[in-house]
């Protein structure tokens, strides 16, 4: 027990795994100590008009400590987080060097352990992610590592692959893969398609990302090892993706805001801020994917956060690298793009990618008992985009100026309030 005041988060919509319902929220020891009406506490957050929603989840956020400070740290990352209603992130582990061993995790979260959003990391399926030779998975697993990607690059040697599946299989852990066939898509630096030719820019195939996503579902079924394809962006791997889980392999998938609000004609300007890895695709893509999103196919939004120093997004774009700030957009870009109850919105930012990274005993519930990660969301809010008022130490959003709707107004951790109408409060 602590001396901590109790809260009641009062006013709101409670939305979560189990309905949705008006009701305070009363938070006692970092725990939700109940959910009801006409509630009080020691501690008052207005919710009035409010969504009050489990914390948001993010399975996809580069932070890019240790290595490359100047864009983000792990404490900058976490603070974008916590005011975009995220409560848990994963970290990336193409990091310099990269999260292929205990003492890198180790780092990791301690870098993690004081930051106002829980920072979870990952940890790279080979060595230095280089694909050749598999990374100590047990050692990383028995510090809480739950899912093992080379994000970044896909692991092409497909009997390296194969290996990693058992591996993985047997220590009950999830391989997330970014799918793409280096040999298709060596020198592309956007889809390859009408507007790649307009603008004399070399592309990348959807091929590359599909063959990919062919060879891992036949390998799940193979091995029976789970499989997370990460940043979906094409027609076909979606319906892959979808006849997959049809058939009973353990397979999921998330997708980007940019992959459903962004397409490939948005590089006709020659503007490095819209190039990403995989690339901005078609129409046709970006209704596939949300249809994928709206029909489960596809279980979760992640953000693939990606920050770069600026000097670096200001080289041509065949020079510039790929990426764009997400963790502070990616709830508002949902609720405005998407057309989808507000419920099915929260499960795709939530409790479905808590499930899938292995902390929904800590995240994606607002039941009584369970650790009160919370974040309170006025679903009406109008807001700008405006990248140099981000928390991150990069600035390379691409919308930049973009009214969007939807805004976290709290975001609770552990029971503290860490962001209290909208301001950070550490």
């Amino acid at each position: 027990m602590t001396d901590a005041p109790t809260i009641v988060i009062k006013g709101g919509r409670v939305v979560d795994p189990d309905g949705s319902r008006d009701a305070d929220v009363v938070i006692e020891d970092g725990r939700i100590a109940a959910v009801g009406a006409d509630l009080s506490a020691d501690r008052t957050l207005d919710a009035a008009g409010c969504i009050v929603a489990p914390g948001l989840v993010d399975l996809h956020s580069h932070l890019r400590e240790p290595g490359k400070e100047e864009a983000e740290t792990v404490e900058t990352g976490a603070r974008g987080a916590a005011l975009g209603g995220y409560t848990a992130i994963l970290a990336m582990p193409n990091t310099t060097p990269a999260i292929d061993s205990a003492a890198v995790v180790r780092q990791v979260l301690e870098l993690g352990r004081d930051a106002i959003c829980d920072v979870f990391s990952s940890g790279a399926i080979t060595v230095d992610r280089a694909g050749e030779q598999l990374a100590p998975m047990a050692e990383m697993a028995a510090l809480g590592v739950r899912i093992f990607t080379d994000d970044g690059t896909g692991v092409q040697d497909n009997r390296l692959m194969r290996r990693a599946m058992e591996y993985a299989a047997g220590l009950g852990v999830t391989l997330a893969q970014h799918c793409e066939d280096d040999a298709l898509c060596g020198g592309g630096h956007m889809h390859e398609g009408e507007w790649s030719a307009r603008l004399g820019i070399a592309g990348q195939p959807a091929e590359a990302e599909e063959l990919m996503v062919m060879r891992d579902i036949a390998l799940a079924r193979l091995t029976g090892c789970s499989i997370h394809f990460q940043h979906m962006s094409t027609a076909r791997s979606v319906a892959m993706i979808r006849d997959a889980i049809a058939g009973g392999l353990p397979v999921t998938a998330e997708a980007t805001p940019h992959h459903f609000t962004l397409t490939h004609a948005d590089c006709r300007g020659y503007d490095p801020v819209f190039k990403v890895n995989p690339p901005l695709r078609t129409d046709a893509d970006v209704a596939a994917v949300r249809a994928g999103l709206a029909d489960g196919a596809i279980a979760a939004i992640a953000t693939d956060h990606a920050p770069h120093a600026p000097e670096t997004k200001e080289l041509p774009f065949d020079q510039a690298p790929p990426g764009m700030l997400g963790l502070e957009t990616a709830l508002a870009l949902a609720l405005t793009e998407l057309d989808l109850p507000i419920e099915q919105v929260l499960a795709l930012l939530s409790w479905q990618p808590a499930r899938i990274m292995g902390v929904d005993d800590l995240h994606g519930s607002l039941a009584e008992g369970r650790a009160a990660n919370v974040c309170v969301i006025d679903p009406e809010a109008t807001w700008t985009v405006d990248g140099e008022a981000m928390a991150s130490r990069s600035r390379n959003t691409p919308y930049q100026g973009r009214e969007v709707r939807g805004r976290v107004r709290h975001t609770v951790l552990h029971g503290e309030p860490v962001v209290v109408d909208t301001e950070p409060q550490r």
